[in-house]
């Protein structure tokens, strides 16, 4: 302890010296030492006081925890005391020769209690319940708003006791059982006594008839009488679906039928089943439209009533309370309910007697399906409650909860299958409809008539509102009837390749079916009858109802993941992708997410455009084989070298008659071509032909052959009447183009005068006689002014000046080909045509 003290002595002389040697640095700073010692005194000071302060606290503080401590031992020992009390009274107890046990008795007692308390609380429920059945039966006849107080006041207590139950460890079943008992019984008697008040009501009114008497306090009854039986049925309405805005739509939940309008429905009931049951004439399996018809009529006749009437009553009970906003639709949809019922049950009495007929049935859902549409069009139908705004119908009702979908089914697609076989299979349908749009290609009329079925099917299941059996009707009939047509389009392409791709005549053919025309309307057919069909999709594709089934399609299959996954009843994600369009599957990590441009005909369409493809390009191998056939005489003309004088007017000339056959293929093939095809592809395939045509002239007329002076004016007249005839079969203008320019320009440059000497360097005229500084769509000159032009070129340029470069050097070559305007030909096409000239062979 000494050494501690010292220790801190020793600190506090340090801090000390190093205070005034910080305080104290120079002789100037002694003047000040007064003020030093003063702040030092002022601080020691305040550390005393607050060194008091804390010395004070500390004593408080020590005094009270003594005192808690001396409470604390006395309360231990107090209880240690009574502790001993306790045990020694235990071991009394223990000791005692009583032959029943306190503890036993007493909680023998204390069950009797609870037992009496019990039964105490279920005589005050009785007597409550009691008392609340005696006023409502004693005032349902003077004052039935007490007495629909007084059961609106049980049901709620019947509530409480009903919700209390399973705290309680159900204590109480048969109390719940007997007072549920009672509730039902007492609102039987309760709405009988209501209904038929407002029933008397309605008779004075003369309700359903035209003119109604509201005179004198008639309204106010009814207006009364209608407001109690919603109280009255309120209660249920709002333990069904009060607060359930937010819940799915479920189609399975029945609409509900509002009491008053259940009293109103009945007089209109009873002369539904007068008219429509029975052997009354309207009551015709094969006119079902006879009765639903009646029900929208109805609902016109007596619309304005029921809006007027109810409208207000309704609004003000969802204003009284916020739970029936969501049960209150609009009168003329509660009016609708209530009359719901009548046709359900009268087309399931209809039903069990037409589902083996399959016209009848046919026609039923067909006429269902326009009520339904009508009922959502007209009168903007929503049931109650709200929850179900999603009404599937009454179609929907039969079909799907009464099973009757798979029958109706089978039934449209036997018909829709046996109407498509005798579409297929008619004499006609392989005839082409000239009267088509004239625009696009023309179609045959099988695939008219097709098209037409299946649009008619579409209007067959249009009015459905469940997805899943759109689907099916889509799958198993239309796409199977797009399919099917689809094989008959390809075998009739088969059987045209074997038999008219070798060039040979079938048995029973005639000459003029050499030329290739049979094969050709064979596949013009397909192809227009493809092209037609393609085009009828992408247009249904943009059809609301194939687009909003392809949005609900893509939803699903997004949300549907799995080997095995799923998308409705019975449809499995791959098989309908395989059927509709790839981009749904669920499989393909590109599928749903990357679905932009498809639609539900994809599949479809696309093996219809392969079709139209392959019979294009068949419909351009058979022109290829047949102008290599009709050139063939051309080909073989041996008089290109002959000396004989040439016209002063190449005009003069006639085409060669070895060209007569080629004519005559034109005007056969293209003629026909021309009437059935589009301009697009029918402009694609003509430039195709005179490919070919120039292909055939280059390397096997011109180049195969030596030419005089008046073989290559022949052979410029030749070119220029075969030009004509593309054109004139073909009907377009300017079709020519730039497709034969090789052949053009190769006929210039053979033909240039041999008589005139050279006499300029190659300086080329402005314009060639051919059209090379025409665009490609322009219009063609006429044979004179081009045999004119064509005179002028001679002129300018003689075959020895064009001799002269072309054979010089490439670059020579290359700058008079420039300047004669001939870019198609290169310098060794050049020189190939002018060696063979008679005059430079050598």
């Amino acid at each position: 302890m000494a050494d501690l003290t010292r220790s801190k002595t020793g600190d506090v002389r340090t801090r000390v010296e190093d205070y005034v040697n910080d305080k104290i640095q120079t002789a100037a700073d002694l003047d000040q030492l007064d003020s030093l010692i003063q702040r030092v005194q002022e601080q020691q000071d305040l550390l005393r006081n607050q060194l008091e302060d804390a010395r004070r606290s500390y004593q408080e503080a020590h005094a009270r925890v003594e005192d808690r401590s001396r409470e604390l031992r006395e309360r231990a020992h107090r209880f240690l005391t009574e502790e001993a009390e306790v045990q020694e009274r235990q071991r009394l107890l223990a000791q005692s020769n009583a032959s029943d046990d306190p503890v036993s008795k007493v909680e023998a007692r204390m069950g009797k209690v609870r037992n009496l308390e019990i039964a105490q609380g279920h005589l005050e429920v009785i007597q409550q319940i009691n008392a609340l059945s005696i006023q409502t039966r004693s005032n349902l006849s003077s004052q039935p708003e007490a007495s629909v107080q007084a059961y609106v006041q049980l049901r709620a207590l019947f509530k409480q006791i009903q919700a209390a139950q399973p705290a309680a460890e159900d204590a109480a079943p048969q109390l719940v059982y007997e007072i549920e008992q009672h509730c039902k019984q007492l609102y039987s008697e309760v709405k009988n006594a209501l209904e038929n008040d407002l029933r008397k009501t309605l008779e004075q009114m003369k309700w359903p008839s035209k003119e109604l008497n509201l005179l004198g306090n008639i309204r106010e009854k009814w207006d009364q009488q209608v407001r109690l039986l919603l109280k009255l049925q309120d209660p249920d309405l709002i333990a069904a679906f009060g607060g359930k805005d937010n819940l799915e739509p479920s189609p399975w939940v029945d609409p509900v039928v509002l009491l008053p309008l259940e009293v109103m429905v009945q007089p209109l009931a009873a002369r539904f089943r007068y008219h429509f049951y029975g052997d009354k004439p309207t009551n015709r399996l094969d006119k079902p439209e006879y009765f639903l018809t009646h029900v929208l009529d109805l609902v016109e006749r007596h619309s304005g009533f029921v809006s007027d009437m109810l409208g207000h009553i309704f609004d003000e009970e969802v204003l009284a309370s916020e739970s029936l906003e969501a049960i209150y639709s609009d009168a003329v949809s509660a009016f609708i309910t209530a009359l719901l019922p009548i046709v359900l049950e009268k087309c399931l009495s209809f039903l069990p007697q037409i589902s083996r007929e399959p016209q009848l049935l046919s026609h039923f859902m067909h006429e269902l399906m326009v009520f339904d549409t009508a009922l959502r069009d007209t009168w903007g139908y929503v049931p109650i409650p709200r929850m179900l705004t999603d009404w599937k119908g009454v179609t929907w009702k039969i079909l799907t909860v009464h099973e009757y979908f798979g029958p109706w089914l089978a039934v449209e697609k036997d018909f829709a299958l046996s109407r498509y076989r005798t579409i297929r299979d008619a004499a006609d349908s392989g005839d082409v409809d000239f009267d088509a749009d004239s625009t696009q290609t023309k179609p045959t009329k099988g695939a008219i008539r097709v098209n037409d079925l299946l649009e008619t099917i579409t209007d067959r299941y249009r009015g459905l509102s469940s997805f899943s059996q759109k689907m099916k009707f889509l799958l198993e009939i239309q796409l199977s009837i797009f399919d099917d047509y689809h094989n008959h389009l390809q075998g009739s392409l088969q059987a045209y390749l074997m038999a008219y791709r070798a060039g040979r005549l079938l048995p029973g053919q005639h000459d003029g079916d050499s030329l290739g025309r049979k094969g050709l309307e064979s596949l013009a057919k397909i192809y227009g009858s493809a092209e037609f069909l393609e085009r009828k999709m992408s247009d249904w594709s943009d059809d609301v109802f194939f687009l909003e089934l392809w949005e609900e399609l893509q939803y699903r299959a997004r949300d549907s993941t799995g080997r095995n996954a799923s998308i409705g009843t019975g449809l499995r994600v791959n098989d309908v992708a395989a059927k509709t369009s790839a981009s749904i599957n669920s499989d393909d990590p590109e599928g749903p997410l990357d679905a932009d441009g498809s639609g539900l005909f994809d599949q479809t369409a696309l093996s219809y455009r392969r079709l139209r493809e392959r019979s294009e390009e068949e419909i351009l191998r058979a022109l290829d084989v047949n102008l290599h056939a009709a050139l063939g005489p051309y080909a073989k003309y041996g008089q290109w070298s002959s000396l004989a004088a040439t016209p002063s007017e190449a005009g003069t000339l006639a085409p060669s008659a070895s060209l007569d056959g080629f004519f005559e293929t034109t005007t056969v093939l293209l003629g026909y071509l021309a009437r059935v095809l589009a301009p697009g592809p029918l402009r694609r395939i003509t430039k195709h032909y005179c490919a070919t045509v120039q292909r055939e002239i280059y390397d096997n007329v011109l180049m195969h052959h030596t030419f005089s002076a008046t073989g290559a004016s022949q052979l410029r007249q030749d070119l220029s009447a075969i030009e004509g005839s593309i054109e004139n079969e073909s009907n377009l203008r300017g079709v020519i183009g730039g497709t034969m320019k090789r052949l053009q320009e190769a006929v210039f440059l053979l033909s240039l005068d041999a008589t005139k000497a050279a006499n300029h360097g190659g300086v080329a005229g402005d314009d060639d006689g051919w059209g090379f500084d025409e665009e490609e769509s322009g219009q063609a000159e006429t044979d004179d002014t081009a045999n004119t032009s064509l005179m002028k070129d001679a002129e300018e340029w003689s075959l020895w000046d064009a001799e002269k470069l072309i054979f010089r050097s490439n670059e020579a070559a290359r700058q008079a080909l420039a300047d004669m305007d001939l870019h198609h030909l290169s310098e060794g096409d050049a020189r190939n045509v002018l060696k063979r000239r008679v005059e430079l062979d050598s």
